[in-house]
């Protein structure tokens, strides 16, 4: 071979008969990687809507919600009934958009009775009895704005307006309230709170009773309003919640700050 002939192959131009003896050289693959990135992220698999999974997603690789996740995980393997349905853990945030919010209701844990609890705080499912904190809510509505109520406690067109129906407690277990506080969703809602309070202005918090008012006690009042009156539970709703005309205050303040009122008239469902 002549140093011309040798200087081709070198470059890869030789004769084809000497290219074919040539062995190409093996692909090099990357390793797998262990741990987090090369595992199946459960976080990922979310179903939220994705102006809040953009803020909240830290939120699923914390250990809190790896405990709460098996905590739920084991409940169900020992045939315990959870409400609402998984599916409906984040019917609040997927019904009302972070951009949406105008108003954040407050509630403890979802109803702990058949068929209630849907994922949206006091609402229950259409065909359901009114719960009686239900009931004196739209006495109240009533009382203050004159709206009679609907004859139905669904109140997923509050939440399509802006008003994030939102518990403290996702979940909870059949016939037991309270039943899966200081499980980790408290952390969780927090988030929730604190992201609205902090990114956004002039929103209106409603907090009604002494859980709600301490878990809102950080929002600062200068930049939105913060509503306050004790729980409309029967207990407690002769003490300061009827009467308190929080939903035209409401509406007089989304008003003064250039925004809709809310439409508190709920429509009647089809029979």
């Amino acid at each position: 071979m002549t140093p011309r002939e040798r200087r081709l192959v070198e470059m890869g131009l030789g004769p084809v008969w000497k290219l074919r003896s040539r062995q190409p050289t093996p692909a090099v693959r990357p390793e797998p990687v262990e741990g987090p990135v090369a595992k199946d992220d459960a976080a990922s698999k979310i179903k939220l809507h994705p102006s809040w999974k953009s803020r909240l997603m830290d939120e699923f690789s914390k250990p809190y919600m790896a405990e709460l996740r098996e905590f739920l995980r084991k409940e169900k393997a020992a045939g315990k009934t959870i409400y609402p349905k998984g599916n409906e853990y984040f019917a609040a945030l997927d019904h009302t958009p972070f951009e949406s919010v105008k108003v954040v209701i407050l509630g403890q844990d979802p109803y702990h009775g058949p068929s209630q609890a849907h994922g949206l705080c006091f609402s229950v499912r259409p065909g359901v009895a009114l719960p009686p904190s239900l009931q004196n809510i739209f006495a109240e509505l009533k009382s203050d704005l004159g709206i009679e109520p609907p004859g139905h406690g669904h109140l997923a067109a509050w939440a399509e307006q802006g008003v994030l129906l939102l518990n403290a407690t996702l979940t909870v277990e059949a016939g037991k309230a309270g039943s899966h506080q200081n499980r980790g969703w408290e952390p969780f809602t927090d988030a929730v709170i604190h992201a609205l309070a902090r990114e956004r202005e002039h929103l209106a918090f409603v907090l009604w009773g002494g859980y709600a008012q301490k878990k809102g006690a950080f929002i600062d009042p200068r930049r939105h309003l913060v509503l306050k009156s004790p729980h409309p539970s029967p207990l407690s709703a002769h003490n300061g919640f009827f009467g308190c005309r929080h939903f035209s205050k409401i509406n007089e303040y989304l008003r003064a700050h250039g925004q809709a009122p809310v439409d508190w008239r709920l429509p009647k469902l089809a029979s």
